[in-house]
């Protein structure tokens, strides 16, 4: 096939993992990125531990895209969590799998493997032009607003891959979002996902334990019942085992006006036991003694308990231990899509073609969070923008062998 100049829009994951493929089959690649330095919001990630991919079950990982599921499948049949780890490996990155079955790399950044992917690019002749924002077309080319004014950039196949709406200060802002609806591009509206909540909690409260991790609970949902943690924010909760049930949370709330997350403050124990424990506590004992010595609260599990039932001390034994087993946590809203961690929303589904072409803009493909598609943190999202990438890059491989 004779290189073709192919210009991509967006240089994270998924636009730099398609830049690499492109650039391996002999094409002329140049990447626009917007802002100064490429792949933020990876770095930002990658700041406490980058979370690659998962190690779970190939058969189950494919299901935590909920109703994406089956149209994301063939993209990451095409570039699986193992083939992820070994491409880590290619470039010198070593994971490991951690005990929640996320895999991290040893060196738990992201600096170390963006440095060498990005060497590995540049040997592959892909060019990487920072503070060059794509403001959308001039006919069938790409407006660019550069350092040193606009300019328009042709080329034989474009891609685009410029991030959902979450996290606008490293690039992700959603601002093409019209430009492509005035092209006819289906958009589904953007909404969080991977976010905390604002709760009603009181004033004193919420100025008490806010920052207080709530440890070792279980909660439940639509999405089903996990174990973990969480943290009481100054608005609400906020933390992984809160961001693992955001989905279903925004969407009953939307749908329903109101949403419950459902903790148990005591897993490992029973009703029945619980039952029993709290039973034998001195009935002259105060509420707070009783809840610790008979059931293990003390501390914000205490404080969440009473704040969200008012009564709580005046509960007999059962009836309390029920409570402190299924205790609802009423959410108000999300948090605004600026401090999520990703996205729901974005381009539709029947809006593009199986090789990820804009159906509207033959020519044009699209890939990562652009897209309409959702999944938990653990290494998921992150894989699916890399597999979107990888495909979207054999999408106009095909598309271009065919067009010549």
């Amino acid at each position: 096939m004779t290189a073709k100049r192919i210009a991509i829009i967006g240089g994270g994951p998924a636009g730099l993992m398609a830049a690499e493929q492109l650039s391996h089959a002999g094409h002329a690649v140049i990447v626009y990125e917007a802002m100064p330095t490429v792949a933020r919001k990876f770095l930002l990630a990658g700041k406490s531990g980058l979370n690659i991919t998962h190690g779970e079950p190939y058969e189950r990982f494919v299901t935590r895209f909920g109703t994406a599921a089956d149209w994301l499948r063939p993209m990451l049949d095409g570039f699986t969590p193992q083939d992820v780890r070994d491409w880590a490996d290619g470039l010198g990155t070593e994971t490991f799998t951690g005990t929640s079955g996320r895999v991290f790399p040893k060196a738990m950044k992201a600096s170390p493997l963006l440095r060498a992917w990005l060497k590995r690019l540049e040997a592959q002749g892909v060019a990487i032009l920072t503070r060059h924002r794509w403001i959308g077309f001039d006919g069938n080319a790409c407006r660019i607003d550069t350092p040193h004014g606009q300019k328009t950039v042709e080329a034989d196949a474009v891609l685009l891959a410029l991030g959902g709406a979450s996290w606008p200060r490293l690039g992700s802002d959603a601002v093409w979002v019209p430009w492509l609806q005035a092209q006819g591009v289906g958009v589904a509206p953007f909404r969080p996902a991977n976010c905390g909540f604002d709760c009603a909690f009181s004033e004193t409260f919420a100025e008490r334990f806010a920052g207080e991790p709530v440890k070792s609970v279980t909660a439940t949902s639509a999405v089903g019942t996990n174990q973990g943690e969480f943290v009481i924010s100054r608005n609400g909760i906020e933390g992984s085992l809160i961001y693992a049930h955001s989905s279903a949370l925004r969407d009953a709330l939307q749908k329903d006006g109101t949403a419950s997350l459902v903790l148990d403050l005591a897993p490992g124990r029973t009703v029945d036991k619980l039952a029993r424990d709290l039973e034998r506590q001195d009935a002259k004992a105060s509420f707070a003694n009783r809840l610790r010595k008979g059931a293990g609260l003390d501390g914000v599990k205490a404080a969440l308990l009473r704040e969200l039932i008012a009564d709580a001390n005046r509960l007999d034994a059962r009836r309390l231990a029920e409570t402190i087993k299924a205790l609802p946590l009423p959410v108000v809203k999300p948090r605004p899509i600026a401090e999520a961690i990703s996205s729901a929303g974005g381009i539709t589904f029947d809006s593009v073609d199986e090789n990820l072409m804009l159906k509207a803009l033959p020519g044009t493909f699209v890939a990562g969070e652009m897209l309409d598609w959702e999944a938990p943190t653990g290494g998921y999202l992150l894989t699916a923008c890399l597999a979107s990438g990888r495909s979207a890059a054999r999408g106009i491989e095909a598309w271009l062998a065919k067009n010549g």
